[in-house]
């Protein structure tokens, strides 16, 4: 499982090769992207406990856990992430304003048992049945929104200080198409290194945080070296629990439609189908870690988006990168005055560099698009992919009977649904707009 071959000479990666999952740079290279990946997830998976409540510490410890099992359990061939999912944060918010952090593991829980359970019936049942509800076109359109569904969030940090911002996007490209090599694949490390330094200049580390009045550089100075996370048990026996757990099911849901969405990108992304034979894996792996997350006091998780934009942006697929980073999380997590330091980047230097991040999802979702020769010319497909692109970067959100329905899960039900009943409509009248497939290579 860990017998990863060297790439290459180790140091450099052909402009129309990639780091295949079974390969690695050298161990100094591989261990500096391990880093940058922490870095990329950072910000976010911070923000999801932040927003709801819950220990920061603890969910950066069961990410990094979550990690662990995820490519244990994937038999070291799919390279991800498992960050907080921002699927979480409402119906979490909801739980514990009704009842307590109890109720609200017991929604996180109930979610990932769920996930399990139906990454086990796509192991079982095989993945054909998932490749004729996704085609390419519906697969395209659900990655693209996912990334795209994002925007606001760089938008509003990208906000917070449009300088820092503009300096380390523009760092992040230009080191990517400067340099040569090692310093080119760590583009958004270098990136955010430049933003942070100049936001430390520009006294950003002096502005007390909104929430608590403290300042970064004391929130540094006064977290200890070392430090146990915080734990919590879920509680199914208090009176608002039940009540509250219908508003998690949506979840599930989401999370099918990233791990699919994950799957599928970087089968496409490293020219290899038959990684798309992991998904019922990564679905029981992201289920068990959830679950595990929920059963100590962690926020739900997912694969991460903004490191599906660093694998892009450099090409290298490697698990063992994950490896590292997954240690390293766990490592954070036992150490608060390290976790302060990658907290107090600032949210100007996060908006830049997660605008690159997220418009790099959205473009791998295109890059289906082509290579699975989508016929645009067909009005089913149009409409398919115009209509679900709209709603999630929209961010269209829709209350039903106490659910609440996000811009993912909407463009989602809107992508299959237009397809599938679209097709069905069109054959049967046999008026020509349904999808007839790829278009044939001139």
């Amino acid at each position: 499982m860990f017998g990863w071959t060297l790439h290459g000479n180790g140091k450099d990666v052909a402009p129309d090769e990639v780091v295949a999952p079974g390969e690695r740079l050298n161990w100094p290279a591989t261990m500096a992207m391990g880093v940058q990946h922490v870095v990329a997830m950072f910000g976010a998976t911070f923000l999801v406990p932040t927003l709801t409540g819950f220990p920061v510490p603890t969910t950066l410890l069961f990410s990094g856990i979550g990690t662990i099992l995820f490519l244990l359990i994937t038999r070291n061939r799919m390279p991800s992430y498992l960050g907080s999912s921002f699927a979480f944060i409402a119906p979490i918010t909801a739980a514990t304003a009704s009842g307590a952090i109890g109720s609200a593991l017991a929604g996180v829980v109930a979610v990932g048992v769920l996930l399990a359970i139906v990454g086990i019936v796509v192991q079982v049942a095989g993945i054909r049945w998932v490749d004729a509800l996704m085609p390419p076109v519906v697969a395209g359109a659900i990655v693209a929104l996912i990334g795209f569904n994002l925007a606001p969030t760089a938008w509003g940090n990208f906000q917070a200080d449009p300088v820092a911002a503009s300096i380390t996007l523009a760092a992040t490209i230009l080191a990517a198409v400067v340099f040569r090599g090692f310093l080119g694949r760590i583009s958004i490390f270098i990136g955010v290194a430049i933003g942070f330094v100049y936001a430390v200049a520009t006294g950003a580390f002096e502005v007390p945080n909104a929430v608590t009045g403290i300042t970064p550089s004391q929130a540094i100075s006064d977290a200890a070296w070392i430090g146990v996370p915080q734990f919590h048990v879920p509680d199914f026996a208090a009176p608002g629990t039940w009540s509250t757990l219908a508003m998690f099911l949506p979840v599930v849901l989401v999370l099918v439609a990233e791990n699919v969405g994950h799957i599928r990108g970087v089968a496409t992304m490293t020219n290899d189908p038959s990684l798309n034979e992991h998904t019922g894996r990564a679905l029981i792996a992201d289920g068990i870690a959830t679950t595990l997350a929920g059963a100590a006091g962690g926020s739900g998780t997912t694969t991460y988006g903004e490191n599906i934009g660093v694998m892009a942006a450099t090409r290298v697929y490697s698990t063992a990168v994950y490896w590292v980073a997954g240690i390293a999380a766990i490592l954070l997590a036992f150490s608060p005055k390290i976790g302060a330091v990658f907290n107090s980047i600032p949210p100007g230097v996060l908006g830049g560099v997660t605008t690159a991040l997220y418009g790099l999802i959205g473009i791998i979702g295109i890059k289906i698009w082509v290579d699975g020769r989508v016929d645009f010319s067909r009005p089913v497909n149009q409409y398919t992919a115009a209509v679900s692109l709209v709603i999630g970067i929209a961010g269209f959100t829709m209350q039903i009977e106490g659910f609440e329905f996000g811009g993912i899960v909407l463009g989602t039900v809107a992508a299959l649904v237009i397809y599938h009943l679209g097709n069905l409509i069109a054959r049967a009248r046999k008026t020509g707009a349904d999808d007839r497939g790829p278009v044939r290579a001139p």
